[in-house]
């Protein structure tokens, strides 16, 4: 039994796709995507605060990076998303999106979650090297893949 406020995560982590393949669009009413959460750890784009929830998010993402090298890799952009499926499935999350220094081309990474049921938790994190040389990210989407087909999605508002 799951208590309330609590998700499940997926085994395995992201792997990055050689190419994001089309799939067609079949929603599911019993699955879908309840929340985002956003963050983006760079310093070049802080602004000063004395929010004292901003400043520990800030102080979380880079909880243990004690050299300068360290930090550097941590830089970038963290996605997490709650989705919530009502029947056991065999689920594939996909993050799809753009970066600023490559234009429109789209680069896509995913996670298998096998029986999943309930709320669950899925994170994507862009960075280090691929934060660095790409740049921010423009634009994206998240989908629910089950046999091949669309079964849940939210996205940003310039994806398109």
């Amino acid at each position: 039994m799951m208590l309330a406020g609590t998700a499940s995560f997926c085994a395995e982590p992201a792997h990055l796709l050689d190419k994001a393949n089309v799939l067609p669009l079949a929603l599911d009413e019993q699955i879908h995507f309840r929340k985002t959460i956003m963050f983006l750890n760079d310093p070049k784009t802080y602004k000063p605060t004395k929010n004292s929830m901003i400043l520990f998010d800030r102080d979380r993402m880079n909880f243990g990076a004690l050299t300068a090298v360290d930090r550097e890799q941590r830089l970038g952009q963290y996605f997490t998303f709650f989705w919530r499926t009502d029947r056991k499935a065999d689920l594939t999350v996909r993050f799809e999106y753009r970066q600023e220094n490559l234009g429109s081309y789209v680069q896509a990474r995913e996670v298998a979650c096998n029986q999943a049921k309930g709320t669950m938790k899925t994170a994507f994190e862009i960075i280090g090297d691929d934060y660095r040389n790409d740049g921010r990210i423009t634009a994206w989407r998240a989908i629910l893949i089950e046999k091949g087909k669309i079964v849940g999605l939210t996205q940003s508002y310039l994806w398109n």
